[in-house]
């Protein structure tokens, strides 16, 4: 396995009323510069970013912080009760990280945590990236087909039964770690022909190995909770976002259609769709430079780009 760039930056912000929560952290790049914030899939961490965006944010000079979700790596277990509800906890991990401005990517099941920021956050988000991202399958903004859609009339198990279930699948990965290279190859074989591609590529692979491991002993309880809130109502109307969004999304994509993706950006009043000729699921994210300069050229102002981190969000 080859050896993958390190978070300069890693920890947790307490979050929550109370602050009795936490929600993890790992920061690449420069200190300064624009912040691009990258919320990962379902399932992953806050280290489920590709090493190349690790590398080009040093290039580049911005800062790249990837953030947990409750439940998973260094995040505290919780249950929203609706997606529009994760924007109260991304506001405080902004302004503990001393970010004032910043743009969203997230890839498949971040994009609807990507969208409520977007939405609630429009002061805050100055651009969007969406990667393969997860549809409404249920209320007025939804649509039918896909992996998510084939869930609906079991959410009400994974409400009772997802965190119990979670934790059954965490303990058996807790004692697994030899074998997790082998079962991340032997999912790339049972893919489509270009996620297999870039499961095969060592950076690519590394990657994934690297979240995984530092996905924290509950990281499969997650995983339930967000596929419990995506059959849901999001607590907002997708047609409300009005920051820029692109959407990038493979014409092959075995687990989100292609046509959720067309749906979306129909549904949203400020939105390019990038259609990835070929592409499956996971093997977008072997764009994500191209994806990153995408969102930073929405930045509209110089003055924009010098947020730093206060020492007070070090511990």
């Amino acid at each position: 396995m080859i050896a993958i760039d390190r978070p300069k930056l890693e920890g947790s912000v307490a979050v929550g009323d109370k602050r009795r929560r936490r929600i993890g952290f790992s920061e690449f790049g420069s200190p300064t510069g624009p912040v691009v914030i990258w919320l990962h899939g379902t399932p992953g961490a806050r280290r489920q970013i590709p090493c190349e965006a690790r590398e080009y944010a040093e290039e580049r000079g911005f800062r790249l912080i990837g953030l947990d979700r409750p439940g998973v790596g260094s995040s505290t277990a919780h249950r929203y009760a609706s997606i529009s509800e994760f924007t109260s906890d991304f506001q405080i991990v902004l302004s503990t990280l001393g970010v004032d401005r910043c743009s969203v990517i997230g890839m498949s099941g971040g994009g609807p945590y990507t969208l409520a920021c977007a939405r609630f956050l429009p002061d805050r988000v100055v651009s969007v990236g969406i990667v393969g991202g997860v549809a409404p399958v249920t209320g007025p903004d939804g649509i039918a087909g896909g992996a998510v859609d084939n869930i609906r009339s079991v959410e009400p198990l994974l409400t009772k039964a997802g965190g119990p279930i979670g934790k059954a699948v965490s303990a058996v990965l807790s004692v697994a770690r030899p074998i997790a290279e082998p079962a991340i190859a032997t999912y790339g074989r049972l893919s489509p022909d270009a996620d297999r591609e870039l499961l095969s590529r060592p950076e690519f692979k590394a990657m994934f190995l690297d979240d995984l491991l530092h996905g924290g002993s509950r990281r499969m309880e997650a995983p339930f909770a967000d596929l419990a809130l995506f059959v849901r109502d999001w607590g907002f109307r997708v047609g409300d976002v009005t920051v820029p969004v692109t959407w990038w999304h493979g014409d092959r994509d075995n687990i989100i259609p292609y046509a959720h993706g067309q749906h979306m950006v129909t549904l949203l009043p400020n939105a390019e769709l990038v259609t990835v000729p070929g592409q499956s699921h996971l093997s977008t994210l072997g764009m994500s430079v191209e994806i990153i300069d995408q969102v930073l050229a929405t930045w509209p102002d110089e003055s924009l780009r010098h947020d730093r981190t206060p020492l007070s969000a070090l511990a």
